[in-house]
């Protein structure tokens, strides 16, 4: 039997990159798994790619910031597969500049998809995900950086966020913790996506309601990134999922309140 079989996940920005490797993880392992994205193609195309190689997800579409998904994305969990074991707080997106030329909307926007809307969404978890009578811990993997461990130039918002992240993670251990639930946190380094990697030839953007942000980093950059690594390489998006699932893991189950950095042996 697979490790989580039968437990129920929830993984937010699940449709491409990172989420989806942490979806397609934790389905290989046995858990049924809610599949969030933006944008209705990538998270059908994950459900699909899953069930397709026989394991168990359906799609939740939407916008984690907006008011009332997060109540609709654990129902969704609830409703398809009866509970709720497993979540992992993974979408969201940077808008970079440095701080004296950031507008109130980019400080907003990147503080409440990667904090505010993680806090909705443990919070309409609260009943489901107490209340236990198979004994098993649950498991919370809130996804941070080391951006909000050590600062980075140029992401004020972001490194803000993925702080408060962590003093997130840390206070709902203390008060899940008598309920058999393990709160933890994963600060990811250098990982290869379509937020860091610009295309040959020109920047890449993504579409975030109807406004195009830039990302990606420059060769130049990237490369100086990558020799500041001791592993010599960016990881992959495979790799951050497995960080992810040992924390899923119920060998993990007397570790909580702490935060995995996953960054090929970068010390912050």
């Amino acid at each position: 039997m697979s490790k989580l079989t039968a437990r129920t996940a929830i993984v937010s920005g699940a449709g491409r990159g990172i989420g989806r490797a942490i979806a397609r993880k934790l389905a290989g392992e046995g858990a049924h798994v809610v599949v969030n994205d933006l944008d209705p193609g990538p998270a059908e195309e994950t459900a699909a790619e899953i069930k397709a190689g026989g394991g168990s997800a359906v799609a939740c579409v939407g916008d984690v910031t907006e008011a009332g998904f997060a109540e609709r994305f654990v129902r969704t969990a609830v409703e398809s597969f009866g509970g709720l074991d497993i979540i992992v707080n993974n979408a969201g997106y940077t808008w970079d500049t440095v701080v004296q030329k950031m507008t109130d909307e980019q400080w907003d926007d990147i503080l409440d998809v990667h904090l505010k809307a993680p806090f909705r969404i443990l919070r309409a978890a609260q009943p489901y995900i107490r209340a236990n009578p198979v004994g098993h811990h649950r498991k919370v993997v809130n996804i941070s950086s080391i951006s909000g461990l050590g600062g980075n130039a140029g992401q004020a918002n972001y490194a803000a966020a993925k702080a408060g992240l962590v003093g997130l993670t840390k206070t709902l251990a203390k008060e899940w913790g008598r309920d058999r639930v393990n709160v933890n946190a994963v600060a990811f380094g250098l990982i290869m996506t379509r937020l860091t990697e610009a295309p040959a030839g020109g920047d890449a953007g993504i579409e975030v309601r109807g406004r195009r942000i830039r990302v990606g980093v420059g060769a130049p950059l990237l490369e100086a990134m990558r020799t500041s690594v001791p592993l010599g390489r960016a990881g992959t998006p495979e790799e951050a999922a497995g960080a992810v699932y040992l924390l899923c893991l119920p060998e993990s189950d007397y570790v909580s309140g702490q935060v995995l950095v996953c960054g090929g042996g970068l010390v912050i």
